[in-house]
């Protein structure tokens, strides 16, 4: 396992991004910059998130141990705190603490079955998992707000790129 990270004094705002099942990404500090544009323009104040990239056994073993399914997954997200109160399209300056789990592997076959980049399907998989570490969920009629926000988000960083193809 590897990671990458920069704190800044002050405010908590650190991103890390670890590795296990699969290679090393060259692209690893292109995602930490677009985590931390991500949480930047959500209107996140505060920020403590630990990125896992995996492979799909690393993620079945996740996804079997802490929601209970069988088979691996695109993304997980571990919020490590519940007083954040999103409001509308922006975080409104919350504190974003949590872990996101990715599958590599997945989210390949997403981006295939999807029709769309790695990058493009990368990028919505961050975004997605960032949102859950905020506290927001799409569930039963109350994600409306997170699935926007969503699409905002993707829409206003569109031009960043993560993975170079």
């Amino acid at each position: 396992m590897t990671a990458a990270g920069a704190k800044r004094t002050g405010r908590e705002r650190t991103v890390e991004i670890a590795v296990d099942g699969v290679p090393a990404p060259g692209w690893k500090r292109r995602l930490q910059r677009f985590c931390t544009r991500v949480l930047r323009e959500a209107g996140a104040d505060q920020w403590d998130l630990s990125l896992l990239l995996c492979d799909d056994p690393r993620m079945s073993d996740l996804n079997g141990r802490y929601r209970g399914k069988g088979g691996p997954t695109d993304v997980l997200s571990f919020p490590r705190e519940r007083a954040i109160r999103p409001h509308g399209r922006s975080l409104a300056a919350a504190a974003v603490k949590g872990d996101v789990a990715i599958s590599l592997d997945t989210m390949r076959r997403n981006a295939m079955d999807y029709g769309v980049s790695e990058d493009e399907e990368l990028k919505r998989l961050v975004v997605h998992g960032i949102l859950h570490c905020a506290g927001m969920d799409h569930g039963a009629g109350k994600g409306r707000g997170m699935l926007s926000l969503q699409r905002t988000l993707l829409s206003v960083l569109r031009e960043e790129r993560i993975i170079e193809e």
